[in-house]
Formats: structure tokens, sequence, C-alpha cells
């Protein structure tokens, strides 16, 4: 062999040595790798916001990632919640929706620019919500009864506070309103937290608002609550009677607050989100201040996002019945 041809053979030889000691292709980095933006689609204060921060809190833990929480006020929750659809589905832009959001909104938006089920990957509960009649601390109805008496009378002075159209404490009033068969006139506010300052300082009369926002607003004294809309008392107002002890059987409202993200979001990343929430609510700390607020911890079996999806389902269907009718 001539030096040219052992050239050669010494080069190819080289060559093979150099591809087979090539590393193998770099994997890209698991999620999450930086920060997730979580959407409130109301004002900070309020049921919503409170539940998502207590329960991102833990989840940031973790995920080993900050989670940063934006409040985006406006229509009922749609205009937050139409941002969260056309997000960039990657795992980093969540929303923390509820029935108002992801349910009631579809029949009393005609032209909603998203639909919860199409537009939005599950991702899981957090905590249910009773509902609870409450009024300024000096309205004069003494009980449920003398209320229901009360508003009927007066239906054309009294109002009703609300944190925007197709929110919780709309839809569930208006529900109340359509069963006592008044149409009081209705405050909006943006978010629940607005509505119940202007509760507390007498500027309006009465709202339907969940258990979290209420709590400790009755307990300090500063409004008065009439009774809550489930077919029990709530372990955090044992002395408030449910709507059936009271007279009222026929209102019954539960709300609920779940995490959600821009449809076409990585199953991995959807997998990683639900672990992290399914830890935050078996945390003996998480558990307790829901608890304490009164909310209802979701059963390890309902916190999927299978479970989440058919939850959606049925309450599109069960505001669609109430809503519609009541125009």
């Amino acid at each position: 062999m001539n030096l040219y041809s052992r050239m050669l053979a010494v080069s190819g030889l080289a060559a093979l040595v150099g591809l087979g000691a090539a590393p193998a292709q770099a994997q890209a980095p698991a999620y999450p790798t930086r920060s997730i933006t979580m959407i409130v689609p109301f004002a900070a204060g309020g049921p919503t916001d409170v539940i998502a921060r207590i329960v991102t809190a833990h989840m940031a833990q973790t995920l080993g990632q900050t989670i940063i929480i934006e409040n985006v006020v406006g229509a009922g929750g749609t205009t937050a919640t139409t941002r969260a659809a056309r997000a960039t589905n990657d795992g980093y832009t969540l929303i923390t929706g509820h029935m108002g959001t992801h349910a009631a909104s579809v029949p009393l938006y005609p032209k909603l620019a998203y639909h919860p089920e199409k537009d939005f990957e599950p991702v899981a509960l957090l905590a249910g919500t009773p509902i609870l009649i409450l009024a300024k601390k000096d309205f004069a109805p003494k009980d449920l009864k003398e209320f229901i008496t009360y508003v009927k009378a007066n239906a054309d002075k009294v109002n009703a506070a609300h944190a925007g159209v197709g929110s919780v404490s709309n839809v569930s009033c208006e529900l109340l309103n359509s069963v006592l068969g008044i149409k009081p006139v209705g405050i909006p506010f943006n978010g629940t937290g607005p509505a119940m300052n202007a509760l507390v300082g007498g500027q309006v009369d009465y709202m339907c608002d969940q258990i979290v926002n209420a709590v400790p607003q009755i307990n300090g004294g500063t409004i008065k609550a009439y009774a809550i809309a489930t077919p029990e008392r709530n372990p955090s107002l044992p002395n408030i009677p449910t709507t059936k002890e009271a007279g009222l059987p026929e209102f019954q409202a539960q709300a609920w607050n779940a995490i959600f993200a821009p449809k076409g979001t990585p199953p991995e990343a959807i997998a990683k989100l639900n672990a992290a929430v399914v830890k935050a609510l078996d945390d003996e700390t998480v558990r307790k201040r829901l608890l304490d607020l009164g909310s209802v911890i979701p059963a390890t079996a309902e916190r999927t996002p299978a479970s989440l999806a058919a939850l959606v389902k049925s309450e599109i269907a069960k505001w669609t019945a109430v809503v519609k009718p009541t125009n």
C-alpha cells in the first residue's frame, strides 16, 4: 500500500471512530422550564382568585417553577377566558375558570368567542364552592322567609350585586330570582371582591355569592347570611341554615373552580399539571385553608381531566336549561 493509500485508510478510520463517538442528539428539557402564567378572570380578592392562589402556591413547589397570577377582569370573566383560549398552547398559560366562564357563558353569550369544550384542555377540578344568599347587614328582613316576602313586595326597588353577566354571582342570583318570580335591578362589578365590598358598605341590597368570599364577612358580622343553597349545612358556617331548612328548597346551587389549558397543550404538560393539583389537594395545609373557607374538596376520582371534561359538559346542559327560559 503506498503512502497515499495508507493516509486515506487512516483518515477513514478516524472518521468512523469520530462518528461512533458522537453524542446522542440532546433531548428537549422536561416541562416546565420557566414560569407559568395563571390567568384569573376576576379581580384580586374574589373567590376564584383566593382558591387559585392557595392551590398554585403549592403547585409551584411541586413543579419547581413560579406560577404568576394575572387578574384580567371584564364581561363576567369571558374577556380573560377568550384570552386564555387564544394563548400559545405550550403549557405556560393557564386559566382558573369556573361554572360561569366554562358553562353558563355558553347560553348567556350567543356570540361567545370561545367554546369551553372545543377550545380548552381540562386539567383538574380544584374545589366546589356552595352558594349563599347574602344581604347588607342592615337589610330589613330577619330571615329567609322575610327576605322572600320583602323582595317580592319591593322587586322594583331592591337591587342585587354581581360580578358581571355570566359570573357565578350573576347566574346563581338569576336562578334565585327566577324561583322567586322577581326581576330586581342588577348592579354589575368587575369581580366578586368589589361586589362584596359594595355589600359590606351597604351600597347594594343583596347578592348570591360563593362561600369562599363570604365566610370572613359573615363571621365578622359585616353582612347577613340568610341560607346556604346546599342539601346540608357547611362546617365552616354551622349556624347558617340550608335553603331547604329556611323555606326555599327549590333553590340549590354550588359553583366550582378548575384549571384549564388552551386546546392542543401537550399531554405530558397536562399530566404534570394535574399531578401537581392532586398533590396540592392532598396537602394538609392546603386542605385546611380551603376547608376553613367553606370549600368542598373534590374526591380523588373527581380530579382527573376526564372527570372535569364530563363536569363541564353536564354543567353547560344544566345552565342552558336554566338561563334560556329566563332570557
